[in-house]
């Protein structure tokens, strides 16, 4: 992929490596444009983020790796911004960043994407689960204040998949994304996991694309050996429906760059 832009750094408590590393990697892959978005603070779920008063000292890490690669690689800072009513913070989404990706890692503070609490689910309907999901996942597109989804349909990583059809469930998140003008990601991290796919699933790219919703790409990296990973099929999947082109933030300003 020539453009990635969701990866983490060991400040978010799981993830290994060093930035330095990171960028190695994305070179030696043929990556021309990586951005940093580590979890972003919260008071809430501390344990797997970094800390308010980590903030500057990671900003200031991406920006001095940024001017170290800078003819090798474009480095590109951000934060992935957990979309949690009442938890979200002025110091987060203010802050001075190329693209702010907005994620739903919680269904009413329950984290379903996390192995610890995958007991949950056999407490829960699954189609309310799916559309409890999708509604956050709007109610975020509508809030404006994020540029990117990050992995739109996370919440089928542990393979546990709704009777409903799943375009319909997510209709009107994707109608919202739309309206908000948000890019929406290419996340391999699936195949990392039990589903074994992309985020988002071929069949909600095809309705993605038939609404004219950008896409960008990510390796969500949680280790330097797994940037650029599965790059050939997520690039294939995006030219399967007809993309040729992806987003690229600077500034909060997006661009297109041609794959």
């Amino acid at each position: 992929m020539i453009v990635d832009l969701h990866n983490h750094t060991k400040l978010c408590n799981h993830a290994e490596g060093e930035i330095p590393e990171y960028i190695e990697k994305a070179i030696e892959c043929g990556i021309k444009y990586f951005g940093f978005s580590e979890h972003a603070p919260m008071n809430f779920d501390q344990k797997y983020r970094i800390s308010f008063g980590q903030m500057q000292g990671y900003e200031k890490s991406v920006l001095d790796a940024k001017e170290r690669y800078k003819n090798s690689i474009e480095i590109l800072l951000g934060y992935e911004v957990d979309y949690l009513r009442g938890y979200m913070d002025e110091r987060v989404l203010n802050a001075d960043v190329d693209y702010l990706i907005g994620s739903v890692h919680f269904i009413e503070e329950w984290g379903f994407d996390n192995p610890e609490f995958i007991g949950n689910y056999k407490d829960q309907d699954i189609d309310e689960i799916w559309q409890k999901y999708f509604d956050a996942i709007e109610e975020m597109a509508r809030s404006r204040l994020f540029d990117i989804v990050g992995h739109l349909d996370l919440i089928k990583i542990f393979k546990f998949m709704p009777n409903k059809d799943i375009n319909i469930i997510a209709k009107n998140a994707l109608l919202a994304i739309k309206e908000a003008d948000m890019s929406i990601e290419i996340n391999v991290a699936g195949y990392r996991k039990p589903i074994g796919e992309a985020y988002p699933s071929l069949s909600l790219l095809k309705e993605i694309k038939k609404l004219g919703i950008p896409i960008t790409f990510a390796s969500d990296a949680h280790k330097p050996e797994q940037v650029g990973l599965y790059s050939d099929e997520i690039i294939n999947m995006a030219k399967s429906v007809g993309y040729s082109e992806c987003a690229l933030y600077r500034n909060r300003k997006r661009n297109f760059i041609k794959f």
